[in-house]
This record gives structure tokens, C-alpha cells and sequence, in this order.
């Protein structure tokens, strides 16, 4: 066999790619598992969006390449979504690039920034694909800690103190990914002004700001921000648009360009009809939401009631597509989480796979029926 690379010793295989098959073997052995592990939207895309998917496919061009910075009326689209909702102005032609899902955007930004030996800003807890992909690339991952105590922001008065000279890249995640917590009013603008003392790309990871969120923010919004950060969103979760891949990166038109490199190397351009899919989803009424959340709403609250019943902790004004609960005290996530499979059919997500931070945590995902959540009770009761 051929010897693989050398990265591939730095990372493991994605948690929910193993925990998933072990998952789906007991249901194929007949286990009746309610999965409440992983955030893969049941519920169907906006109608118009289908339509609007449905239609493109029939137009003559529809199976040809595509551009690499997506069609005009797309980017368009994206420029009216980021005005609408987060009073940020963008130009279509420079400051927009949309991505096959945000996720691929990390590789992207990485792959166009890190040199080996460059170290990146990672949050502790946080999303895994931020640490495999710096390792993949021959960075090193400098992990910040995050807690309940400060309502899981960065203390950025202890990330002063250390030695960030080697510092390139700083992941951010709000609201944030796994815990719910939402940006504080002053974050933003505290992270653009650290990001200029130090010379760092600040890169907010943004998928989940419309998900039981009032007040959707972006770090564009702050003043001078174009000059050190950049954005990621995602149609995924706001639209339930998972498996469609659509994401998108918006920020100052020479990152932008320097991301364009990397992905112009590595995919020929988003299916038409997928990109007139987005379309209409970036151009859905406040219904759209207003509809979404009142069903994520009461899910939330079998959540809740869920978390009381295995005598969880948890906290009511996170937002997002996720319950984040401590554990009672002594209780270790992953033991925890694997016996209510094997003794009650329920798969959960420990804590653990979004960090050391994350031990003596579970999270619950809201992507499964009213029904699923009822049943789930009633077994753990």
C-alpha cells in the first residue's frame, strides 16, 4: 500500500463520519434510535425555493460549467440579503464569492493565508473543522478558551498577554457553535480593534444568526472590519438547504480575490439551478422566518423539557439549532452520551467533540419531529 501523506497523521476522521455508522448500524440491526446528535435540517426548503431550483434545471445552459464566482443575479442576491439584514453595504462584482457550502470556504481561506508554521486563533469549544483543516494545511492551532462564566466569548485581555507574533488567522463563531451564545453589543468592535494591533485575518463563522435569533448580527457591520475580517454564511440551516451546498463569503474585494485562486483551483462552479434555488431563498419575507422559528420554538421547549429529565443545566436565552446542557457534576460526556444509546435508543453529542472545554456538556439538536422529541422523553423518564 502507499504510504499517505504526513497531514493525514495530524487529523482524525470527522466524529459524526464514525459515530454516524455506528449510529445507522443499530438501526440496521433493528434499534429504534431518535438521533438528536447531528444538525441536518427535517424540515423542507422555502416552496419558492424548489420552484425556483425546479425551473432552472429546464433552462438550455443548465448543465454547463458555471462561473467560478457564481451568476451576477446570485451575488446580487446575497448583496440584498447582507442590506436587508445586517445594514451591511457590499459590492456584488468584488466582495461577494459564493461557496458550495460554507464549510468548503474554511478550506479555502486557510489554503490562501496559512504558510506552514503559521499559527491560528481557534475556539475552545468550537467547530472541529477549524483545528483539522489548520493541521491538514501545516499550521498550528492555538486554541482560546471559551466558558460559561463569560458566556462563551474570548477573554481578549488574556489573548493580549500572550505571544501572537506568529498569530495569522483568528476563527469566530456567532452565534456561536455548539453553546447558543450570541455576540455581546461590544464584541464585534472589540475584535476588529484586536485584530489591527496585531495584524490578524479574523474570519466570523455566520450559518446560525436567523435560528430562534431576533437580532442577527455581522462583524462587517462595525466600522473598518472590511479591512481585517471577513464572513462566512450558509443557506443551510435558514433555509434548510443542507445537502443543496450553499454558502457564501462576503469581505474586502482583495480577500475575496485571494480566496478566488484556491477555489477556481478546485471546483468549476455551483449547478445553476442550485444557485437559482438561492435566489429565492436570500429573497424569502420575514414570514419565512417568523414560520421557522415558531417550529424550532417548540421543539426547543421538548428540548428543554428533555434536558430536565437526565437533570441538565442549560441556558434559555441561547439561540441557534442546538441545546447546549451541562451535565450534573462528575458525569464524563462520551460515557454519558453512550449509555443512553445502548440503554435508551437516543443518540446525543457529547460535549467533547467540540473541544476539552466541552467536557461534562451534551448538545441537542432541534432537527428532529415533535414526535421524536415526545418518544425521547418518555424513554429517558
Amino acid at each position: 500500500m502507499i504510504e499517505v501523506a504526513n497531514r493525514l497523521h495530524t487529523v482524525e476522521e470527522y466524529y459524526f463520519s464514525k459515530k454516524l455508522r455506528e449510529v445507522n448500524q443499530l438501526m440496521a440491526n433493528g434499534k429504534p434510535i431518535i438521533n438528536l446528535g447531528i444538525g441536518s435540517p427535517d424540515l423542507q426548503p422555502p416552496q419558492e425555493v424548489v420552484e425556483a431550483l425546479t425551473a432552472g434545471l429546464l433552462e438550455g445552459h443548465a448543465h454547463k460549467y458555471q462561473s467560478y464566482q457564481g451568476i451576477p443575479e446570485l451575488r446580487e442576491a446575497i448583496v440584498g440579503f447582507y442590506n436587508t439584514h445586517y445594514a451591511v453595504n457590499l459590492e456584488a462584482a468584488t466582495e461577494v464569492l459564493p461557496l458550495m457550502g460554507s464549510k468548503e470556504g474554511i478550506m479555502h481561506i486557510s489554503m490562501a493565508y496559512l504558510n506552514e508554521g503559521d499559527a491560528v486563533l481557534i475556539p475552545n469549544p468550537g467547530y472541529p473543522t477549524y483545528q483539522a483543516v489548520t493541521k491538514l494545511v501545516g499550521a498550528k492551532a492555538v486554541l482560546y478558551d471559551l466558558d460559561a462564566a463569560n458566556n462563551w466569548l474570548p477573554d481578549l485581555e488574556r489573548l493580549e498577554q500572550m505571544d501572537l507574533s506568529r498569530v495569522k488567522l483568528m476563527w469566530v463563531n456567532y452565534p456561536h457553535m455548539p453553546t447558543g451564545s450570541q455576540a455581546s453589543d461590544t464584541l464585534f468592535e472589540d475584535l476588529v480593534a484586536f485584530a489591527k494591533r496585531h495584524n490578524i485575518l479574523i474570519v466570523n463563522d455566520n450559518p446560525y444568526s436567523f435560528i430562534l435569533n431576533n437580532s442577527p448580527k455581522s462583524i462587517l457591520s462595525v466600522k473598518g472590519a472590511k479591512d481585517v475580517c471577513l464572513e462566512l454564511n450558509s443557506l443551510s440551516k435558514t433555509f434548510n438547504m443542507a445537502g443543496w451546498r450553499v454558502g457564501m463569503l462576503v469581505g474586502n474585494h482583495q480577500y475575496i480575490k485571494d480566496v478566488l485562486k484556491v477555489k477556481s483551483n478546485m471546483d468549476s462552479g455551483m449547478f445553476y439551478g442550485i444557485q437559482k434555488g438561492a435566489i429565492a431563498a436570500l429573497q424569502c419575507s420575514k414570514a419565512w422566518f417568523d414560520t421557522l422559528n415558531t417550529l424550532y420554538k417548540k421543539r426547543r421547549d421538548l428540548v428543554w423539557q428533555l434536558a430536565d429529565a437526565l437533570n441538565c443545566t442549560y441556558d434559555e436565552h441561547a439561540t441557534g439549532l442546538f441545546v447546549w446542557a451541562k451535565l450534573p457534576q462528575g458525569l464524563k460526556a462520551e460515557a454519558f452520551i453512550d449509555t443512553i444509546l445502548k440503554e435508551r435508543d437516543v443518540f446525543i453529542t457529547p460535549g467533547t467533540v467540540f473541544g476539552s472545554q466541552g467536557e461534562g456538556y451534551i448538545r441537542f439538536s432541534l432537527c428532529a419531529s415533535n414526535e421524536d422529541l415526545e418518544e425521547a422523553i418518555k424513554r429517558i423518564k
